[in-house]
């Protein structure tokens, strides 16, 4: 029976080579005699003891050539005192290593945060994965369309035709802001109007009532922010609110707010499905309407449903039910899980074509490029000092040092270093995070408390450690001791390749992430400057939430024009810069029978295209001097050309058999995303609206025309707050997602060249150093300044260039698939690289040339007194 051979190898790794044959002899003929006396299954037990008793520090017995085995304790505690006391010799290196390691840490740290947040999004719901949205594919205007909004019969075919599919069925209004009232307070909030098992499917965490509460008509549930809000520290249930000052409400739960990082973030309350219902009458008129589509369905499918076969079950719920016109638009309803509503919500002609999910991507490889910046730095300034520690190297081999226990040293100094960057790196995040999260729109933490987080965040620093040391510790443990000893030791030409090779990586990210934040930012001021068809300057707009000012409009309309603040006012269905009504049943001549059309459709009044600034490119504006504009319409030049209509003005257009008169054309208005083109849009006389928008005197003071304006909103409808947007501001949203991209791109990019130029500045200033007597030959040779700093600076700048050359094609392939999404882009430009490229040369010239002159203006007596 032999010993245990773990055993004996965890032996021969910790005992000193020259008492291992003694030892394991030893050990070897106690455990012959164990197994005769005692059986081998004891005998073993007994010899793993006295095993791991030669393993504790105090028992293992050294010899002076195994002073570098990276297993003993003393060796390690003097492998830290080496690197800890090169560290300390060597203070610029040691600086840029750390920092520039800290800095890429910090960075992928932060994308790591965020896309944890994006793959987090809507997990916090506990049946996340049960749920889906009913949406639906309509063909119109020649594409398939992809919309969320359905009819109002949805929900009770789903729930009973299909019971046996869903666990539960929930119809939902659009999320909207409502005006709640507890006494004095009042402040418009977002909500929503829901069917009773919403919270239940939404897995409210309730910290007050029941999540049964929105079985009575006549209740609500809050969230605790609002509930704070109103209610202070008192219990809110059970107090009295009203809602727009007509519905009379109680409060009857309290629930936690939802995450951030979820698809009803907005959402402050939830009022029954019943009360909305019973306020909206024309609602009850909807019951078989499957032609119009204006609320949402959500279901939480059943125990091991299968979404697709659901889907493939329900696609035609629609189709078999629309009227022969609806039937042209060939519904095809689907389950959209939640698990697609955020990373996968995109789709083009009725395939899914992605969304932020290429976000995620983009940023988690941009981590991981700046992270590899960052050991770049660390691999190219130890193998560029190498010489200096190649007497080092010579020694320990000369008195019995092997390559592994050398390959052990070396990695035991990147590791250190990288510990002293982890805990930098965690400061640097904690600092930068407010920042960022401002940049991102998000509210992320540091994840303290997870242990997941401290075992990703070392697991992950070991990882950097051994990536950035093996190169040096591999390399440097590869020199002959006779050669460095006997002085004959020389660098190969070859040598610096590898060096070179990385520091054309690291261009090569900077440059691409250079030219590729440049494109970003072009894209979105191309689309700025886009014309947008109206005056968008004093343009303000408030939202009514009952009809007092709508049915005070033309007194509300004279006192603020004789103000003298306000030049026009208006009243609309729709804001400026949305659609949110669109019909179809549109007919005109020379249309195709079997072309189902949908046109964006806004009610407005007489006054709304003087407000905005309509520009008018033929015909005339809605005017009350004429009785028969109440059956007329207003189209935009996209209608015009979408038609084929080659004398709009006149022609007749049916809108549900009504027939109603062009009387103008106006220039396309950018009221959906500035990066598409403008849908054909319908404008008509509208008895109703949602909107009053105000135009304001651009010669008045904006903060005192706002005060007036108030004054007279507070005279004709007291109970409701003064809340206003600016069209300026409402506009300007439509950009940021992609500004926050761009600013993202713009803080990586300028961390990637910053740890780039850490590394180039390493680089020249140990090369200036190695090359400090030829320097002094040169001097006394007559070179000048100039000439030497040229010497110094040629490499880095052809390293550069380089990498300009790599990164150019990466760049514009990679830029022109991202610029494809968008119908209304920029161009790519030669001169973005030229710039790209000059600045990359600029910023590699600064950074080398401080050591460059530094080493050519040093005194010539002094680097060659030696000689």
């Amino acid at each position: 029976m032999t010993p245990p051979r773990l055993a004996d190898r965890l032996l021969n790794w910790f005992v000193a080579p020259h008492l291992r044959e003694e030892v394991l002899g030893d050990l070897h003929e106690r455990y012959t005699l164990r197994v005769q006396q005692w059986g081998a299954a004891k005998a073993r037990r007994r010899y793993w003891r006295e095993v791991l008793a030669y393993m504790r520090p105090s028992n293992i017995k050294r010899h002076p050539s195994d002073y570098s085995n990276p297993a003993n304790t003393d060796m390690l505690r003097n492998y830290l005192k080496i690197a800890f006391r090169n560290l300390v010799k060597n203070k610029v290196y040691s600086f840029i290593n750390i920092f520039g390691l800290a800095t890429g840490m910090a960075v992928a740290m932060l994308i790591g945060l965020w896309i944890y947040d994006e793959l987090a999004y809507n997990k916090s719901f506990q049946n996340y994965g049960q749920i889906a949205r009913v949406m639906q594919h309509l063909t119109y205007n020649g594409q398939i369309g992809t919309q969320s909004n359905l009819p109002y019969p949805m929900g009770d075919v789903l729930r009973t035709t299909y019971n046996g599919d869903f666990k539960r069925v929930v119809m939902a209004s659009n999320t909207d802001s409502h005006l709640l009232t507890v006494g004095d307070e009042k402040f418009n909030k977002i909500g929503n109007f829901m069917e009773p098992e919403a919270p239940e499917l939404l897995s409210l965490q309730m910290l007050k009532g029941t999540r049964a509460g929105l079985t009575e008509p006549g209740s609500i549930l809050l969230s605790e922010s609002v509930a704070q809000a109103y209610f202070g520290d008192d219990d809110p249930v059970g107090k009295l609110m009203k809602i727009d000052n007509k519905l009379d409400v109680k409060v009857t739960g309290v629930y936690e707010d939802f995450p951030r990082n979820s698809e009803f973030r907005d959402v402050s309350f939830i009022a029954p499905w019943k009360l909305y219902l019973s306020n909206e009458k024309w609602v009850t008129g909807m019951a078989d309407a499957w032609g119009w589509n204006a609320w949402y369905t959500y279901v939480q499918l059943a125990d091991h449903a299968d979404i697709d076969k659901i889907s493939a079950k329900i696609k035609d719920v629609k189709l078999t039910r629309v009227s022969k016109d609806d039937a042209h638009y060939k519904p095809v309803v689907f389950l959209e899980p939640m698990h697609n509503w955020h990373l996968y919500s995109e789709f083009k002609n009725g395939v899914r074509s992605g969304g932020l999910i290429e976000y995620v991507w983009l940023f988690g490889t941009i981590g991981l490029f700046v992270l590899l910046l960052a050991c770049i730095n660390f691999m190219n300034l130890s193998t560029a000092r190498s010489e200096k520690r190649a007497k080092e190297v010579g020694i320990r081999k000369a008195v019995g040092s092997v390559r592994s226990q050398l390959v052990s040293q070396f990695f035991s100094e990147s590791l250190l270093v990288v510990a002293f960057a982890f805990v930098l790196a965690l400061v640097l995040v904690k600092l930068i995070l407010p920042s960022f999260n401002g940049v991102a729109d998000k509210k992320l933490v540091i994840l303290w408390s997870m242990p997941w987080f401290w075992l990703l965040g070392i697991g992950f620093s070991l990882l950097t450690g051994l990536i950035a040391g093996s190169y040096p510790a591999f390399y440097l443990s590869s020199f002959q001791p006779v050669k460095v000893l006997k002085g004959t030791f020389k660098m190969g030409r070859l040598a610096a390749i590898p060096r070179r090779v990385l520091v054309v990586v690291q261009f090569t990210v900077s440059v691409t992430l250079i030219i590729g934040t440049i494109i970003v930012f072009r894209q979105i001021q191309f689309a700025k400057n886009r014309p947008v068809g109206y005056n968008r300057n004093g343009l303000i707009m408030i939202q009514t939430t009952n009809g007092e000012i709508h049915s005070h409009f033309d007194a509300v309309r004279n006192d603020l024009k004789n103000s003298g603040d306000v030049e026009e006012v208006a009243e609309s269905g729709s804001p400026v810069t949305d659609i949110w009504s669109t019909n179809g049943n549109i007919d005109w001549k020379g249309k195709d029978p079997s072309l189902a059309a949908d046109f964006p459709n806004t009610g407005i009044s007489y006054e709304y295209g003087k407000t905005v600034g309509w520009q008018f490119t033929q015909g005339r504006d809605f005017s009350r001097e004429f009785t028969a504009d109440s059956s007329s319409f207003v189209i935009n030049e996209a209608a015009v050309k979408f038609m084929g209509l080659k004398n709009p003005v006149g022609e007749i257009i049916k809108w549900g058999g009504h027939p109603l008169k062009v009387i103008g054309v106006i220039k396309n208005m950018i009221v959906d995303s500035p990066y598409q083109p403008v849908r054909p849009s319908l404008f008509h006389l509208s008895g109703s609206s949602n909107f009053v928008i105000i135009k304001l005197n651009p010669v008045k003071s904006t903060s005192e025309a706002l005060v007036k304006i108030e004054t007279v909103f507070k005279k004709y409808n007291p109970a409701a707050p003064f809340d206003y947007k600016f069209v300026d501001d409402e506009y300007a949203k439509k950009f940021g997602d992609e500004e926050r991209i761009g600013k993202l791109a713009t803080f990586f990019a300028v961390l990637a060249i910053f740890i780039s130029c850490l590394g180039l500045f390493g680089l020249a200033s140990f090369m200036a150093e190695q090359r400090t007597k030829e320097i002094g030959v040169r001097k006394v040779l007559g070179a000048s300044v100039l000439n030497l700093w040229g010497l110094l600076s040629k490499d880095f700048v052809m390293l550069v260039v380089i990498g300009f050359s790599v990164a150019t094609p990466i760049a514009y392939y990679a830029l022109s698939d991202w610029l494809q999404r968008y119908s209304y882009r920029t161009e790519i430009s030669w001169w973005i690289f030229a710039a790209s490229g000059l600045g990359a040369l600029l910023i590699t010239l600064l950074t080398v040339s401080f050591q460059s002159i530094k080493a050519a203006l040093m005194n010539p007596v002094k680097s060659l007194r030696s000689e």
